[in-house]
C-alpha cells in the first residue's frame, strides 16, 4: 500500500466509514431499538454522565493540542513531542477513541461498547503503520520519542511496535 503524507492510504476513509457505523448502531440501540441498553438500569445516570463529560473534555484537549502542534510546527520535518504529543504518540486518533467510548458509556449500549473494539483495533491498525513510517524516517530519534511515550495511554505502552 502507498502511503500519503505519512498516513494509511485507508486511513480517512475507513475513518468517516466506522464513525457513520458507530453513530448509526449507537442512535438506533441507545434511543429506539434499546436492545443491549440494560445496564443503564443498574448505572446511574449522573455516573455515565460524567464519564461522557470527562471523555469528551480529555478528546477535546487532545484533539485541540494535538492539531496545533502539526498545524504550527513544520510537519514532517522532526518527531513532534510537544504539547498533547509528549503524553500519547497518537493524540488526534486517542481523542476520536474517547469520544467514541464516551457515547457507547453514556447508553450503556453494549453494541456500541463491542463495535467500539473494532473500531479501536482499526484505529491501532493504521497507527502501527503510521509509526513503521515514522521509524524509518526519523529512526533513532522516534525510537527514543516511543521508549518515554505511551501510545494510547500516558506511561503505558511504552516502545511498543
Amino acid at each position: 500500500m502507498k502511503e500519503k503524507n505519512g498516513e494509511h492510504p485507508f486511513g480517512d476513509a475507513g475513518q468517516l466509514i466506522l464513525l457513520a457505523l458507530f453513530l448509526i448502531l449507537w442512535i438506533v440501540d441507545s434511543f429506539f431499538l434499546r436492545t443491549s441498553t440494560f445496564l443503564s438500569n443498574h448505572i446511574p445516570l449522573y455516573i455515565r454522565l460524567v464519564f461522557l463529560g470527562l471523555a469528551l473534555a480529555t478528546a477535546a484537549y487532545l484533539s485541540m493540542s494535538g492539531h496545533d502542534k502539526i498545524c504550527r510546527e513544520q510537519r514532517g520535518t522532526e518527531v513532534v513531542s510537544s504539547g498533547a504529543f509528549r503524553y500519547v504518540r497518537h493524540p488526534l486518533y486517542s481523542a476520536c477513541l474517547l469520544f467514541y467510548l464516551g457515547l457507547a458509556v453514556s447508553t450503556a449500549s453494549i453494541f456500541s461498547l463491542a463495535f467500539f473494539v473494532a473500531v479501536f483495533v482499526f484505529y491501532n491498525y493504521i497507527a502501527s503503520f503510521e509509526e513503521r513510517l515514522l521509524d524509518e524516517k526519523f529512526g533513532e530519534e522516534y525510537k527514543k520519542y516511543k521508549r518515554r511515550t505511551g501510545k494510547w495511554v500516558p506511561g503505558i505502552g511504552k516502545g511498543n511496535e
